[in-house]
């Protein structure tokens, strides 16, 4: 197959960047996104230009870092899947494919497609963590948990924080994916002690960043390769409102 490429290029966050394009020539249906982006990297270098930059890690749909807008959609046109895992046999010969980073104040652009996206990591620093020291490591099953609660906190625990809510939201809002981390411990009993201080302090911390409201559009839901569903967002509203009148 060939792609017609539109991809786009900034040297830096105070750039003003802008759009160029590129001709992706035999492509297999059996690439994945990346790999059709390396064999374009590897022609623009023997041609003496400069690689598009672009994070990837685990190319297993794991890590989260490979962010990207593809045609308008955070990783993609397909239903719960990483840019990653996405594969050209999602396109057709011909096609036109608009490439460029995710959009949003709290995500500064580092080059290219790169982005900036350790504003999530610093809502985790903020309270996504259960610091009672326990000493060793219980054994396993010595907690008893209700099947219902384990299940929910583990599909809560199965974001990898890799922005795509924020850049499918019309307010760039990472509500969706604070609220994640904020069910996962909700649901067990090693986070009931500091529930009410957690959900402050990252509610707190993700409005300081910049991050935007939540309007409750769902957008952030359709984009999410791992389905983390809205009622995430919910708990973590019910729980924010306990503990802010406690507060008071």
């Amino acid at each position: 197959m060939k792609m017609n490429l539109k991809i786009w290029r900034q040297k830096n966050a105070n750039d003003k960047g802008h759009f160029f394009n590129y001709q992706a020539e035999n492509v297999s249906e059996d690439m994945s996104f990346l790999e059709m982006l390396d064999v374009v990297n590897q022609d623009l270098v023997k041609q003496g230009e400069e690689a598009i930059e672009f994070d990837h890690d685990c190319r297993e749909g794991i890590c989260g870092a490979c962010s990207m807008v593809i045609n308008g959609n955070a990783h993609g046109p397909e239903r719960s899947t990483t840019t990653c895992q996405l594969h050209m046999r999602s396109f057709k010969d011909g096609d036109t494919i608009t490439i460029e980073p995710f959009r949003a104040k709290a995500f500064p652009v580092i080059k290219d497609l790169k982005v900036d996206r350790t504003g999530l990591e610093k809502v985790i620093e903020a309270g996504g963590y259960i610091s009672v020291n326990t000493g060793n490591a219980p054994d396993a099953h010595s907690i008893i948990i209700p099947k219902e609660d384990a299940d929910l906190a583990f599909v809560a625990a199965a974001c990898i924080g890799c922005g795509a809510c924020v850049a499918a939201c019309q307010n760039s809002s990472a509500m969706l994916f604070t609220s994640a981390k904020i069910s996962h411990m909700a649901h067990l009993p090693q986070g009931q002690a500091e529930r009410q201080r957690r959900v402050l302090s990252m509610v707190q911390k993700m409005d300081e960043l910049g991050f935007g409201n939540c309007t409750n559009t769902g957008a952030c839901e359709m984009a999410c390769p791992k389905d983390i569903s809205l009622e995430n967002i919910a708990l973590m509203n019910r729980d924010f409102m306990k503990a802010s009148l406690k507060h008071r």
